[in-house]
C-alpha cells in the first residue's frame, strides 16, 4: 500500500507565502488572506469550518493541508498569575512557553530554538544544551495556543526571550515576525513584538529585511573580560562590534528608537559600582534603556542574586548618567518560569536516535 504523502501546514506561513500556496492550487491571492484570518483572528484550525470557502476548495485543503500546532503537554500557574505551557514537539523534545499577566498589558514569552548552543554560564537553559531550530510554525503555534488558553486576557505584547538565540534561527523567526506584525493576523505593532540577542552581530544587521520590531540586546557586563566569562559569544562578536551593529541598527530605523539592555545581576560578579559606572559610559552616546534583572537561581548554579541595596545602587549610578534604567519584577519563579528559567526537553543525538528506533520498531509491528 502506497504511503500517503505528508499535508502541508499551513500554520506559521506569512501571508506571501499563502498567496504562493494558493496559486498554486490554481486559487487566487485574495484566499491567503480569508485564511489568515480564520487561523489567526478567529482561531480555527478546521477547514469544514472556514464558511467563506468554496466547499470543493475546502475539501481539497483537508486532504492536502492541515492547521497543526504544537501540543501541550502541561500547564503550570504561578500564584502571581503567570502560566507556563510545556509544549511536545516531533522527535521527542519539547519547550517551554511563558505568559506574564499585568494590569495593562499581557506579555508572552516564546521561545525559537530547542536549547541554546550559546552556553551563557548563568542561564539554566543552556545547561539543556541544543537540538535544533523550531520551524515557524512552532513558533508562531506558541502564541496560537496561548491565545485559545489566555481567554480574556488579550497577548498585548510578544517577547522572543523564551529558549534559544532567535538570531540564528532568522529563516523561520521572519516569518513569525511577519505574521505578528500582520493585520490579517495579529497586528501587533513593532514596539510589541521584541526580539532579544545575546550579540548575534550578523542577524542585527540582517533585521533591516524583516518587519520593524523592537531590539533588545542580552548585555550583562560592559567590558569584553567579564562578558567573555559570562557570554562566551563575546568571544567572537566582541562589544564594540555589538555596539557598532546597534548603531547601524538604530540609524535604520524611520522612528525614534531605543534598544534595550538586558543586565542579569549576580551577586559579586558583575554589580558593583565601578561596573554601573563603566556600563554608564559605554552607553552614553546610545538612545538605550537598561533593564536590571534579578538573577534566578537553578540547580547547580554557583551564582547568587545581587541584594536588593546593590541593586537599587546599580540603578542610581546608571540613571546619575542620564540613562533609563528599571529594575525587573520577577514573575513566576514558583513555577520555574523566570528570566533563565526555562529549560524545556532537550535530547541529545543519542537519546533522539534511540527514540527514532523505538518507533521505527513500533510501526513494524503495526
Amino acid at each position: 500500500m502506497a504511503e500517503l504523502a505528508p499535508k502541508t501546514n499551513l500554520l506559521g506561513m506569512s501571508r506571501q507565502d499563502l498567496e504562493s500556496y494558493f496559486s498554486s492550487l490554481g486559487e487566487k491571492s485574495f484566499r491567503a488572506r480569508q485564511l489568515l484570518q480564520w487561523i489567526y483572528q478567529r482561531g480555527v484550525t478546521d477547514f469544514a469550518l472556514m464558511t467563506d470557502l468554496s466547499q470543493k476548495l475546502r475539501e481539497r485543503l483537508g486532504e492536502a493541508a492541515e492547521i497543526r500546532p504544537p501540543e501541550i503537554l502541561s500547564e503550570q500557574k504561578s500564584a502571581d498569575g503567570t502560566i507556563k505551557w510545556l509544549l511536545s514537539l516531533p522527535g521527542g523534545n519539547a519547550v517551554e512557553t511563558v505568559f506574564i499577566p499585568e494590569p495593562a498589558r499581557g506579555t508572552l514569552c516564546i521561545s525559537s530554538q530547542v536549547g541554546c548552543m550559546l552556553n551563557c554560564t548563568f542561564c539554566s537553559t543552556a545547561m539543556q544544551g541544543f537540538s535544533r531550530n523550531l520551524s515557524a510554525a512552532e513558533i508562531i503555534g506558541q502564541v496560537w495556543l496561548a491565545d485559545r488558553r489566555t481567554g480574556d486576557r488579550r497577548i498585548s505584547n510578544v517577547v522572543f526571550m523564551g529558549m534559544g538565540e532567535p538570531l540564528l534561527n532568522l529563516d523561520q523567526v521572519g516569518p513569525a515576525l511577519e505574521l505578528l506584525r500582520e493585520d490579517l493576523a495579529y497586528g501587533l505593532a513593532a514596539r510589541r513584538v521584541t526580539v532579544s540577542t545575546a550579540g548575534v552581530v550578523p542577524g542585527i544587521d540582517a533585521l533591516h529585511d524583516l518587519p520593524p520590531i523592537a531590539l533588545a540586546v542580552s548585555l550583562h557586563a560592559p567590558s569584553d573580560e567579564l562578558r567573555g566569562r559570562l557570554v562566551p559569544l563575546n568571544r567572537k562578536y566582541p562589544i564594540a562590534e555589538l555596539m557598532a551593529a546597534c548603531r547601524r541598527y538604530l540609524k535604520r530605523c524611520h522612528s525614534k528608537q531605543s534598544v534595550t539592555f538586558e543586565y542579569t545581576m549576580i551577586d559579586g560578579v558583575n554589580d558593583s559600582p565601578e561596573v554601573a559606572r563603566q556600563l554608564r559610559r559605554l552607553l552614553s552616546d546610545l538612545p538605550a534603556k537598561v533593564n536590571l534583572i534579578p538573577f534566578n537561581p537553578y540547580p547547580g548554579t554557583p551564582f547568587r542574586c545581587s541584594s536588593s541595596e546593590n541593586m537599587l545602587k546599580f540603578q542610581e549610578i546608571l540613571r546619575a548618567g542620564g540613562l533609563i534604567a528599571t529594575v525587573r519584577r520577577t514573575r513566576g519563579d514558583d513555577i520555574d518560569a523566570a528570566c533563565g528559567q526555562l529549560v524545556g526537553k532537550v535530547l541529545s543525538s543519542s537519546q533522539r536516535r534511540v527514540l527514532v528506533q523505538q518507533q521505527l520498531a513500533r510501526q513494524a509491528l503495526a
